[in-house]
């Protein structure tokens, strides 16, 4: 069950983060104005705060962890809202960083 939520917060953090800088970005560099950018200021505030709920007690470990998950999810974000299509190596690079999120935090430890 731990490891269910550690993914969970991982995908929720992963959400609030890069749906935050997307309303940042629209906000700003697709000119919709301050209230996109305030709201996605908001929302990343959200990303800090979800990342506080991980089981592990370690700060670095999470974020270090979190990266990989930061690419893979701004990868699949691009496909999804903005049309984006990886190519092969977006796709392993990408699994090469879940490979490392599975090891940073779910490697048994003694």
């Amino acid at each position: 069950m731990t490891i269910a939520r550690s993914i969970l917060l991982f995908v929720l953090a992963a959400l609030a983060e890069i749906g935050g800088a997307w309303l940042v970005w629209q906000g700003v560099r697709e000119q919709r104005g301050l209230w996109w950018a305030g709201a996605g200021f908001l929302v990343l505030g959200l990303y800090g705060l979800v990342a506080t709920f991980q089981p592990d007690p370690h700060f670095g470990r999470i974020l270090a962890a979190y990266g990989g998950v930061f690419v893979a999810g701004s990868l699949i974000w691009g496909m999804v809202v903005d049309g984006f299509r990886p190519d092969r190596w977006d796709l392993i690079g990408a699994a090469i960083c879940l490979l490392g999120v599975g090891v940073i935090m779910y490697a048994p430890r003694g």
